[in-house]
Parts: C-alpha cells; structure tokens; sequence
C-alpha cells in the first residue's frame, strides 16, 4: 500500500482542513529518514515556495531520490520555468477554449485565467483543458492564463501556467482544493507518450563558448566520423536552432548541463519530440545535484565518504554537528561543477566562513569527510556497461583535479587512462551500482580508492569525452561504442 505524504512549511498551513496523520512539516521531511520515509510513498509538496533551491525544491528533489512518487516533480517544476517546453497540442488548445467562450458567451473577451486544482477545475467547461495540462505538468495547484491573439481566426493560446500555493487561495478555493485533493488521492496520472521518428540524424549541442567543455573540437570531429559509419549524420547545433530540434532522430548534449539552463530545456523538449537523448532531462536533474545524490547514494547503501546534508539555520552549530566528520572537511554546492563551488574547511574558523559564503546561494549544502589520494578514477558507463577507465590525478600542490585561480585561470592535473579490463574489479562494481540508480544513459562515475575502500563521489551525467583522454586506450572504438548505442535506440523508437 503507497503512503500518503502532505509536506507544508508549517503544520499551521494545514489549519483550513481537516486534521490528518500524513501530515510532516518541511523541515522534518527533509531531515529524514524517518516514519514518512517509506519505501511507497506518494508526497504532496504544499510548501509556499518551489523556485530552484528553495526548501520546496528540495522536498520534491529527495523524495524522489528516496524513491517516492512526488508532486510537483522536480521535472515539473523545471518545466513550469520553461514555458517553450509545453508539449500541448496548440491547436486542440485552441479549439477548446473557442469552444468554451462560446458557451459562456463571452467572446469579447481576450484572457482567462482560472485555478485548477489535480486537474479539477470549478469551470466545467475548463475541464478538458485543465486535464490535458495537468497530465503534461502534474502540480497540485496551478493557474493556467490563456489569451487570444488578434489574428482574424481568433486563434487561443496557452500563454503560461505558474504553480500556486495553499497561502494565496480564498475561502472558496480552499474548499475547492480540498475536494479535488480528496478526489485525486486514490488516483494515477498519465505522462504524455513521446512521437515515433524514422530518419537517422543527430542534433549534438554545443556551446562554442564555453571554456571546458565536455568533448573538444577534434573529439566533436571524432563522433561525426563514427556517426556516419553507423549511417547517422552528425550535426552541431547550438541555443538559437531551438526551432529546428524536432528535425532529429537523437540529440547528443555536448555542453556542460544544468538544470537552470538551455541544456535541460533542450532536452526535455527532445524527449516530448521523442528524440533518442543523451543526457536525458531525468538524469540531468539527477546528477547536477549533490544533495540529491548523496541521498540516493546513502539510501541504496552504496560506499561513499561520509556526508551530511546542512541547512543554513543550522549554520551557528556547524563545529558541533561536523564534528563526527573531522578535519578539514569538504563543503559542496549542490550544483557545482569541475571543482567549482567546492572548498576545503581546515578549522572552525574556515567552516563558518565558507559556509556562509555557499548559504547565501543555497538552502542547502553538503560537508564530505576529505579523504586524501592522488587521482580520482572516472568510469565512463553507456547502457549499464563500463566503456572506458580514467585516472585523474590531481593539479600539482593542490587537493583538486581542477584549480581556479582569482584571475579566471583553470589549470588540471594529469591522467592514465586503460581499458575497464585493467581497473580494479571493485572500482567498475561499484561504479556500475551508482550509475545503475541514475538510468541506462552515458555517466562518468568519479570514485576514490584508499586502501581497500572504494567510495563513490559522484556520478555525471555529462562526462567528458575529449580527444587525446578518454579515448586514449580505445581510440576510434570509443566513439564508435557511444554511436553505436544510438543507432540502437534510435531503431528501437
């Protein structure tokens, strides 16, 4: 049987509506695990802000990595930020709204907004439309505004839907809520089904300005000959061919990902189009957050250094709680990237400092036991399988692979790479149990081996693949592993 979850900032949010035992304040939640961290469980997030990073956000983001069914969806959320993302049917929208101002004789009229709550709306004439959005965007409370435009069809379109929460609805609304809420709770939604395609060609986005990117230009080159070798042709594409994205069969993302940013809205609307995807939106969400992961890591028991989640109100009693971690002690960014917004405390002193300084761009961090080695291994994983082992050592006189410096500067230290027969049997397992719990796409595991100890540090979903490194043991068969792999999911859709 699933578990009822209803998580709110305060209990007293709750006060409108009937006393229940489901209830969990925010901060508990996200302080787990507890009696409401069951395996089955099915969470309302009801708090008053889901903006990125925010403790909203963040009830979403672990109870899904918790393996709870969650609404809104970090997915959700994302794509409510995102309003090119709407995979709607436009003309079906527009259709029905017609259809709907006539019936309530209100032509002249050139914008509607109205509150639907799980799909449910007091409008009956809404219904349809408030159904067919709701199973794109699953949210518990949202208003959807549509407006007409001044063509002389009379087209209607959907201009956004934003989210809202329990402290901004009426009286009314508030009874309106609790009877679709009632309703909905014994109830499944459906996601929308991605549309078939048949021609073999490969959108790869890049950004020509990035620094560091994940493959370089002679890497790029690499991909696009072995592409063709499978009979796919291979294209560049960057931020403006938006519009041009539904032309593919697959799209390859060669830019550093982030949730906040073009890469997730690309792929998301590739996976609508039902474009083959790499990174897909599901494991970009996953692996651009570290709290999310050292959750899931911690949850599935597989090895890691000691982490502990922190939040900033915890911020004047930090020595006491990272005690049990030692020093120095690693303190994250949940969205940190090549080192970025990673630093090492040696002292209290440095622990408050730094924290401080990371609080101020997220409600949450992560504070990591150090444990000292002189290179990282990267297990690149495609499909479930290990395709390629790396030795990153790190840059010289520092703790880091990668070191900036104050003057924007990036300097990196050297590397081995070997086939995956060579590495240490341990190291590809557990590589494979962490990349295992993200999906079947392409990951790059960074792990640590002290000893006999082999811990997990994180798994990404965009791992480099650069000419002259990863592919230094494979050569061209690296690329042609990655195409490959395309080619057959690509037959399969």
């Amino acid at each position: 049987m699933i578990r009822l979850v209803i998580v709110v900032d305060q209990i007293s949010d709750w006060a409108p509506y009937y006393p229940t035992e489901h209830l969990v304040a925010a901060e508990d939640y996200l302080a787990g695990p507890s009696s409401h961290d069951v395996s089955r469980a099915l969470v309302i997030n009801l708090c008053q802000d889901y903006a990125y990073l925010s403790t909203g956000y963040y009830c979403s983001l672990l109870a899904e990595a918790r393996g709870h069914r969650v609404l809104p969806s970090v997915s959700t959320l994302n794509d409510l930020q995102t309003p090119l993302l709407f995979g709607l049917d436009r003309k079906a929208v527009s259709k029905s709204v017609k259809k709907v101002v006539t019936r309530l004789q209100c032509e002249d009229s050139d914008r509607f907004e109205f509150l639907f709550y799980f799909g449910q709306t007091d409008i009956n004439e809404f219904d349809d439309i408030s159904n067919t959005i709701f199973n794109f965007f699953p949210c518990p409370i949202s208003k959807a505004t549509l407006t007409k435009a001044s063509d002389k069809d009379g087209t209607w379109a959907l201009q956004s839907v934003v989210p809202v929460t329990l402290d901004k609805l009426s009286s009314e609304q508030e009874t309106q809520f609790a009877e679709a809420f009632q309703n909905f709770s014994s109830k499944l939604w459906r996601q929308a089904k991605p549309r078939p395609k048949l021609k073999h060609d490969m959108a790869v986005l890049i950004n020509p300005d990035e620094k560091m990117p994940p493959s370089n230009r002679r890497a790029l080159v690499k991909f696009r000959q072995a592409g063709r070798r499978f009979g796919i042709n291979v294209e560049t594409i960057t931020q403006q061919d938006w519009v041009r994205l539904a032309e593919y069969d697959a799209l390859f993302i060669r830019q550093t990902t982030a949730i906040n940013d073009e890469t997730y809205q690309f792929a998301k609307q590739a996976e609508l189009e039902g474009l083959v995807v790499m990174d897909d939106p599901g494991s970009i969400m996953r692996c651009t957050n570290k709290v999310y992961l050292a959750e899931l890591l911690n949850k599935k028991k597989v090895p890691a250094p000691t982490s502990l989640i922190l939040n900033a109100r915890q911020l004047n009693n930090l020595p006491e709680i990272v005690k049990p971690l030692g020093y120095p002690v690693v303190l994250k960014i949940p969205d940190g990237a090549f080192s970025r917004g990673v630093v090492k405390a040696k002292n209290e002193v440095e622990l408050i400092q730094h924290a401080t300084t990371l609080f101020s761009q997220s409600k949450l961090i992560i504070a990591q036991e150090f444990v000292k080695t002189d290179y990282d291994w990267r297990i690149g994983i495609l499909g479930r399988k290990p395709i390629f082992a790396c030795q990153y050592f790190m840059t010289r006189g520092h703790w880091q692979i990668y070191k900036h410096s104050a003057s924007g500067r990036v300097a990196s230290g050297d590397f081995t790479t070997m086939l995956v027969e060579d590495a240490p049997k341990e190291v590809i397992k557990v590589a494979l149990k962490a990349a295992n719990l993200i999906g079947d796409g392409l990951y790059g595991v960074d792990l640590k081996q002290s000893g006999d100890r082999v811990m997990v540090i994180e798994v990404n979903d965009n791992p480099n693949v650069d000419a002259g490194v990863e592919d230094v043991a494979l050569g061209d068969g690296l690329y042609d592993i990655i195409m490959e792999e395309f080619l057959r999911r690509i037959e399969q859709q």
